[in-house]
């Protein structure tokens, strides 16, 4: 069996260092070897060997033609700010239907040449393109939980053999704490629920973490969901933990499973949604006043459709591990509207009302609307701070009775000179 061409190449360069230094009678016997080791004529291999001595200079590649014009860029832009910044596997999986709805309502006006360029652009293409904006554009949570030690007996650990996960209803909720970092006093916190199976989240703020405003909420966003309420996965905090959770999930007919203690993962789709359409959106400041609890909330109502019908998820298929490597493989990403839109399970009223929805909606206002709520959260938090802390003064009376010590001492001991 011959030797390979970078074998060749390798046996070349390493004769080339004898070759130079030799006589002429050791050069032919160098020669012979080389010939016999690649199969090599004795000009060719002379030739070799001067071409390794002075090897030739790189000729320069001739750029392919760019496919994609600098005019794309800005409609490719547009697209990707309006749906929060993707990346491009998952801007791909959805760039035609989010560039019809923004020429819907006449938020993008390209030539039909453009649409079509912009629709057949590949993930990695999108991604070389928007890696100048992705650089222009370069906070962890904290754990609030309190411990429900009640009814854990009568609420069993999910283990996912009493769940069907393809079946949208199967939730997990959970709290954000908008705390700033000082756990101390009343704050706002954000109840954060997710479907297992599409994706589908709402969020919704309550002025604490008390069981009635989050069973309050909890009931606002089951009225809202486009399915039944089948399952409820919570981690052990009392908010969750309590008997009238338990028993509106036993009139009901839902299923309540509750995680295992300090096993974050358990919970990892709300988990996940909760740092994407929590934290990502209102960041990491203290609210703790009504005017902001009205603005969380205000801007959650244009959050909940825009993550719903626009913003594409690609959910894990399966992982397999190799030794040390782990290999992940997801579907094609979709929105949790078109994952609703494809399930059996789902009546055909709920997803005639749903398209009509779909249609309404610009994703592009929407954006705009969640950018001025996110606003007025900064100037709230800006106003708060700029507020004075007035310190009373107190003067003690001459009756107080730390003037009457003082003066009792005075008498007694005199006094102390300095």
């Amino acid at each position: 069996m011959g030797l390979t061409m970078g074998q060749r190449k390798a046996v070349t360069k390493e004769l080339l260092t004898r070759y130079a230094k030799a006589s002429k009678g050791e050069r032919g016997k160098i020669l012979d070897e080389l010939c016999a080791l690649t199969n090599w004529h004795r000009d060719h291999a002379r030739k070799a060997l001067r071409a390794a001595a002075n090897p030739a200079p790189p000729k320069p590649r001739r750029p392919r033609p760019a496919i994609y014009g600098a005019e794309l860029l800005a409609p490719l832009v547009k697209v990707w700010a309006t749906l929060d910044a993707p990346c491009g596997k998952r801007l791909h999986a959805v760039m035609a239907e989010t560039v019809q709805a923004l020429a819907r309502h006449g938020e993008l006006s390209i030539a039909n040449a453009q649409r079509a360029q912009l629709c057949q652009m590949s993930a990695s293409t999108i991604d070389r393109l928007l890696a100048p904006e992705r650089r222009r554009l370069r906070v962890k949570g904290r754990l609030g939980t309190k411990p429900g030690s009640i009814l854990k007996s009568k609420i069993p650990i999910r283990t996912f053999a009493e769940w069907d996960d393809a079946r949208p209803g199967f939730c997990e909720v959970d709290l954000v704490a908008h705390d700033g970092g000082a756990h101390g006093g009343e704050f706002c916190q954000t109840l954060d629920l997710t479907c297992v199976a599409t994706g589908w989240t709402a969020m919704r703020a309550v002025p604490t973490k008390a069981q009635r405003w989050v069973f309050e909420a909890l009931q606002a966003i089951e009225s809202e969901l486009p399915f039944a309420l089948l399952g409820l996965d919570a981690d052990n905090g009392s908010e969750f933990i309590n008997n009238n959770l338990f028993d509106y999930c036993l009139e009901h007919e839902i299923t309540f499973t509750r995680s295992r203690s300090y096993r974050k993962n358990d919970n990892c789709f709300v988990e996940q949604k909760n740092w994407t359409h929590v934290r990502q959106q209102v960041g990491y400041a203290r609210y703790d006043t009504p005017a902001e609890l009205q603005a969380l909330n205000e801007l959650y109502g244009y959050l909940r459709p825009y993550v719903n019908f626009f913003l594409p998820q690609a959910r894990l298929v399966d992982k397999t591990r190799d030794g040390a490597t782990v290999r992940r493989r997801h579907d094609l990403p979709k929105t949790p509207y078109r994952r609703i839109l494809e399930s059996p399970d789902i009546a055909q009223q709920t997803k005639r009302v749903l398209r009509r929805r779909y249609l309404e909606l610009n994703p592009a206002e929407l954006k705009r609307q969640i950018a001025r709520c996110q606003g007025q959260l900064l100037k709230l938090g800006r106003r708060k701070q700029r507020q004075p802390t007035t310190r009373r003064e107190v003067t003690p009376s001459p009756d107080h009775p730390w003037n009457r010590a003082s003066s009792v001492r005075q008498r007694r001991y005199g006094s102390r000179a300095s």
